[in-house]
């Protein structure tokens, strides 16, 4: 039951306001904006610019409506409520149930009902106090109840699935009115290769909104995790971002530089290339023969044995790069995933017009993110690959509170930068 969030913009739904007397306001507030923007946003469906309401939740409104009625009571089932074999196959299920005494301290103490979803956001799997689970089975917020976007309209665990990134929601920023009463806060799961698996929720009543709950949040899906199995070293793996190396079946490649090139630009263009194609991603207007570029297909089909495509030249197995990893994790905005991969350029010794075309994409998607985002975590992360980089450096001391010590690192490297 939710809505979605960056770092710190989970500020600005209530998780800094510490007094109950704060957060009555807020919600007076928003269930006032909630009864003036609903019925407008029927017709003509959209939001009108004089209210002072989160971007995402208003668009997440106006999406929601055409499914949603506002005025329903409880979140309708999925597959007749019955998840139990669905959650007995779970990958999630072995490393939730690790944490579940933790969970469910958690949940007692601070009055919380705990809840995990599939990939889907049907909730398969609760835990809290005895009030707390009541209160929460009246909206089924219980395993059955189906919690995505077009089932129960704005809520942190169909925002999460939605954006892939964190999510809360306070009092009437959920569409439902029955859920006007509850704060949320959710994180999704990812598996090791990035795919969501489903989300945690932490849900209370809106009195019981509190700054740490989110940072709980993230902690317990970290352990959820690190729990999950890792990645079968089965299939092609290419690390291009700053190094340039490869595994087959988790077994190191003795790749050439250019065949680490043209398993990389496969990578980023799984749809393959025609043969002058390749040739001009890997050579450009140099006066180079289509035998050469055969040739040199040629000798990383047979390093790979065979799972380069003659034709048009393309794998026929998954590669796994970490720079299209960095590139999903863009698209999903998740920034923070985005930096922490982000080792360096892509194949920085390559000449290859193809490398070098995605290697400035990506260094230009990667610094317009840092740039955008507010928190200084994000810029201070990058400007360990970016030391000369000086307006990144200004940009996580503008970022920084007055009393971070983090700022004498960034003051350092701008200084660096400054003198190159």
């Amino acid at each position: 039951m939710g809505g979605s969030t960056t770092g710190t913009e989970d500020d600005d739904v209530g998780m800094s306001m510490h007094g109950l007397g704060s957060l009555r306001r807020r919600r007076l507030d928003l269930e006032q904006q909630w009864a003036e923007v609903v019925p407008r946003l029927r017709d003509p469906a959209r939001l009108p610019g004089d209210v002072p309401l989160r971007h995402e939740v208003a668009e997440s409104w106006m999406r929601s409506l055409p499914t949603v009625d506002p005025a329903t009571d409880r979140a309708p089932v999925s597959d007749g409520g019955v998840v139990r074999p669905r959650w007995s196959e779970s990958p999630l299920r072995a490393p939730v149930l690790r944490v579940a005494d933790e969970l469910r301290t958690i949940a007692d103490d601070a009055g919380f009902i705990a809840a995990v979803t599939d990939e889907t956001g049907t909730i398969l799997w609760t835990c809290g106090g005895r009030v707390m689970r009541r209160r929460a089975e009246r909206v089924n917020f219980a395993p059955g109840g189906c919690w995505d976007e077009p089932a129960m309209g704005t809520n942190a665990l169909s925002l999460a699935l939605r954006t892939g990134r964190p999510s809360a929601v306070f009092s009437a920023e959920h569409l439902v009115a029955a859920l006007h009463g509850w704060v949320c806060y959710c994180a999704p799961i990812r598996d090791a290769r990035g795919r969501v698996l489903g989300v945690l929720d932490l849900s209370s009543t809106w009195d019981r909104s509190h700054p740490l709950a989110m940072s709980t949040v993230r902690s317990l899906v970290s352990a959820i995790e690190s729990g999950l199995p890792a990645v079968s070293p089965a299939g092609l793996r290419v690390s291009s971002l700053g190094v340039a190396a490869a595994t087959r079946d988790g077994v190191p490649l003795n790749l050439r530089p250019r065949q680490l090139e043209i398993l990389t630009l496969l990578a980023l263009q799984p749809d393959g290339f025609s043969l002058d194609a390749l040739r001009e991603a890997l050579y450009g207007d140099r006066p180079v023969t289509s035998t050469t570029v055969r040739a040199e297909a040629s000798h990383l089909r047979n390093a790979l044995g065979g799972v380069v495509s003659p034709r048009r030249y393309a794998s026929t197995v998954p590669i796994g790069c970490d720079a299209v990893d960095v590139l999903r994790a863009l698209e999903r905005r998740d920034l923070a995933t985005a930096v922490r991969l982000y080792r360096g350029p892509l194949l920085p010794q390559s000449e290859a017009p193809g490398i070098v075309q995605w290697r400035d994409h990506l260094e230009v998607a990667m610094r317009s993110a840092v740039l955008a985002s507010d928190a200084p975590e994000h810029a201070l992360a990058y400007g360990e690959r970016a030391l000369y980089d000086a307006e990144i450096h200004e940009h996580a001391l503008a970022a920084l509170a007055p009393g971070d010590a983090r700022r004498a690192v960034a003051a350092g490297r701008l200084a660096v930068a400054r003198r190159e």
